[in-house]
């Protein structure tokens, strides 16, 4: 059968009913572009070190973890779903490179501990004047910490985040995932996992926010956003790190019990 000429739904219905590895290979080349976008896009904000076409041959993964997992009676959009799978493991395997240095890793925890203790204390989201208070420094030397952390550490909403004593945690990438069997405690856990995060989400700067939402859900690149907001590309970075770290905090603080 010439599956080239089959049309989308069609072929989906076909993968999913039969698994056969021949329209597989055709859903992968109909999605390579696919890929080629979403590391274009992570490549910008990493240092010149990283290959474009390392994090292609990382997104690959990806995209075959996407097509074996999607199912779509879901109703939701391959694309949408895909670009989730994809851009996580480019994350995971840059993590594996462990090429952060571990001053950088350090100074990333220290931050995310000085806003989990003030937003716990406070109930609002901390300035960067408490934080830098909390960790004994200015306000400059925090700004000078940040773009150090921005330009150096591998964060995204890809991050495993605990929600519970006794689960591994999950992704807002793994509240979309299709499984073609599904365990209802699984989709009870990652209910409660979307239930959490989008809670964050909403209680997040607005700056901070919008970073987010423009960058995970518009596909907008850093500096079409930097554009929207009339800041620099290097500051809609810091923006988007620290709106992570803060979420990381507010999670840490709700795994604790800390509301």
């Amino acid at each position: 059968m010439d599956y080239a000429s089959l049309e989308e739904n069609r072929l989906w219905e076909l993968y999913h009913c039969t698994a056969d590895i021949h329209i597989r290979d055709e859903l992968v080349t109909r999605y390579e572009p696919l890929v080629k976008y979403v590391a274009g896009k992570v490549s910008v904000t990493l240092p010149s070190m990283v290959e474009y076409r390392d994090l292609v041959g990382y997104g690959n993964f990806g995209l075959l973890d996407a097509i074996e997992k999607f199912n779509p009676q879901k109703h939701v959009k391959f694309k949408t779903y895909a670009v989730t799978r994809i851009r996580g493991a480019i994350y995971d395997h840059l993590r594996e490179l462990d090429w952060v240095p571990r001053s950088i890793r350090r100074k990333t925890k220290q931050i995310e501990r000085a806003i989990a203790k003030l937003e716990s204390q406070l109930g609002h989201p901390a300035t960067d004047e408490e934080i830098a208070a909390e960790m004994g420094i200015d306000r400059k030397e925090l700004g000078k910490i940040m773009a150090k952390v921005a330009s150096s550490s591998i964060l995204s909403l890809q991050e495993i985040w605990p929600v519970g004593s006794d689960s591994e945690g999950g992704t807002i990438g793994d509240t979309l995932e299709s499984l073609r069997s599904e365990n209802p405690d699984a989709v009870l856990e990652r209910e409660e996992v979307r239930r959490v995060i989008l809670e964050a989400l909403q209680e997040l700067p607005d700056k901070e926010k919008k970073v987010l939402v423009l960058y995970y859900y518009e596909n907008l690149t850093l500096r079409d956003i930097g554009k929207i907001l009339e800041v620099t590309e290097s500051r809609v970075s810091q923006l988007h790190t620290k709106a992570i770290l803060r979420l990381r905090a507010k999670l840490s603080n709700r795994r604790k019990g800390i509301v």
